[in-house]
């Protein structure tokens, strides 16, 4: 019943991927806004057109090239929303708020394609015939692989390394002096991401990940999308 999901799994993949990346970089515009920075409405990214936000080698080929692989998870960027921090309100404060922005929403749109997931287990849809069959299962496939993508970039714009978004949450608590001298690093941060991401360095952290899906989809919702994707049979 799931052969030959092959491609649509790569299709899933990645416009599951376009979106959340369209999410976080909506979110940390929008937070601006609210905060009193109106650059990014004048750039016009303040929209869910992912057009606006996508980034060839970071929306297309990172992500298609990390599904070809069969990378356990697949992983990718939007070009980042203009963002002038000196015209906030309070500076601190709204540089927090818009770096988180991108993170939040992530794991908002998370919980809420967990949710969905749920309620879909709940009401038996594979007990409908073969002709909505392939239907519900690109269904189920979209909103779990929704759970996994948004936690994959929520928990990695977490880390604190420039120019991710937990890194100028941190700068916000650091004294004048460190501040500077951890600012001097955003010009080898996408070496150290990359560095980290060869040498799996980072699979500690994404070990958290399953866990994470089980909580949001339930022990049988993560039972079901493993063997959607063809983790086991």
């Amino acid at each position: 019943m799931f052969q030959n999901l092959d491609l649509n799994q790569l299709i899933i993949k990645i416009a599951t991927l376009l979106f959340a990346v369209t999410i976080h970089e909506v979110a940390h515009g929008y937070a601006a806004y609210r905060m009193g920075d109106n650059t990014a409405l004048l750039a016009g990214r303040l929209t869910l057109n992912p057009i606006k936000h996508l980034d060839l080698v970071g929306s297309f080929l990172m992500p298609a090239i990390l599904a070809l692989s069969s990378s356990p998870f697949i992983f990718g960027y939007a070009k980042p929303v203009p963002v002038n921090f000196a015209r906030l309100r309070d500076y601190r404060r709204g540089t927090i708020y818009v770096s988180s922005a991108g993170v939040l929403a992530n794991l908002a749109l998370a919980i809420i394609c967990g949710v969905l997931f749920r309620i879909l287990l709940s009401l038996e849809l594979f007990q409908y015939n073969d002709f909505f069959r392939p239907f519900i299962i690109e269904l189920f496939l979209l909103l779990g692989y929704s759970v996994m993508i948004n936690i994959v970039l929520a928990i990695f714009n977490m880390l604190p390394i420039p120019p991710l978004d937990g890194s100028r949450v941190l700068a916000m608590f650091l004294p004048m002096g460190l501040k500077r001298q951890f600012a001097r690093l955003e010009s080898f941060g996408i070496i150290i991401i990359m560095f980290l991401l060869i040498s799996n360095s980072l699979s500690s952290l994404f070990a958290f990940i399953p866990q994470l899906m089980n909580l949001l989809l339930g022990r049988d919702g993560l039972h079901l999308f493993l063997v959607l994707i063809g983790a086991f049979k």
